[in-house]
């Protein structure tokens, strides 16, 4: 299996475009039915599994939506990441990098909590603060340099450490490899970040487009190399990609520990009760 470790640290949120601004009645309405979905999609808690290649069902489905989004890279993203890394020194590259990845602080730190992971939110509140201050709005990253780590959290991993399998694994349009439980994630992560639900409350609609574009140039000029050569020397680009997403999401979901459970919020569901065979739980964090 292919296991790209320079890849790993990649995380980038996708930006979905509402047409009407979001109030607070329509937000708790849509809360509401994604906390359903993710009931519906999931079942009953266990703990994360181990990477399955095989969960795949529509591999043929899947395999026609991956070209059609290679096609999208060759004609769209992989000229603009060509001519961003033209046009642009790396340091100013790094720059933009740098603010993208503090614009998404509030959504980490929501999950940090929502994993109970205290020490980790208190590292990403401390980047924050230093990234935007002495960083210059995030332009600079000094928050490493004193030693806080960077790290990023997404609602998919919330899902994946309160035990909810990732489901068979999907190649979206645009988006790329995901699973029911991420698409779910994506969603949440949306409706959650403070950034869209002020450009969407404030009808400046146009933010959360350009972020997502920027983004995604930003995210393909970052990598351009290690995809380049992954599309370059797999014989099978697509297993390569699949195999990649797997182990990296896993990886995320165990913060590239053992695997350790986490008790998901009442939600009127036991989700703390063990599947059967699951009655050797590791220690809670």
């Amino acid at each position: 299996m292919l296991d790209i470790q320079y890849l790993g640290d990649s995380k980038r949120k996708p930006v979905f475009y509402m047409t009407k601004p979001v109030t607070q009645k329509s937000l708790i309405k849509k809360l509401s039915g994604i906390a359903a979905v993710v009931v519906l999609l999931s079942g009953c808690a266990a703990n994360p599994q181990p990477v399955d290649e095989a969960n795949d069902p529509i591999e043929g489905v899947n395999r026609v939506v991956y070209s059609f989004n290679e096609l999208l890279d060759v004609w769209f993203l992989r000229p603009a990441a060509t001519l961003y890394r033209a046009m642009l020194p790396p340091p100013i590259q790094e720059g933009i990098h740098n603010m993208l990845a503090n614009l998404s602080t509030p959504v980490i730190l929501l999950n940090d909590l929502l994993q109970g992971e205290t020490d980790r939110a208190g590292t990403t509140v401390s980047r924050f603060a230093i990234n935007s201050t002495v960083g210059v709005l995030g332009f600079g990253d000094p928050a490493t340099d004193m030693g806080y780590k960077k790290h990023s959290e997404d609602f998919g991993q919330t899902l994946g450490t309160w035990g909810f399998e990732g489901g068979p694994y999907i190649v979206l349009p645009v988006f790329g490899p995901s699973n029911p439980r991420d698409v779910v994630g994506r969603v949440v992560d949306y409706f959650t970040d403070p950034v869209n639900m002020w450009a969407q409350n404030t009808d400046r609609d146009g933010i959360p487009i350009t972020r997502a574009v920027l983004g995604a140039v930003d995210t393909r000029a970052h990598y351009y190399d290690a995809i380049e050569d992954l599309k370059r020397n797999s014989l099978d680009p697509y297993s390569a990609m699949r195999s990649f997403y797997l182990q990296r999401r896993n990886a995320e979901i165990l913060n590239n520990e053992d695997p350790k459970a986490t008790p998901a919020p009442s939600l009127s569901f036991d989700f703390n009760a063990p599947a059967p065979g699951d009655e050797e739980l590791t220690e809670a964090r």
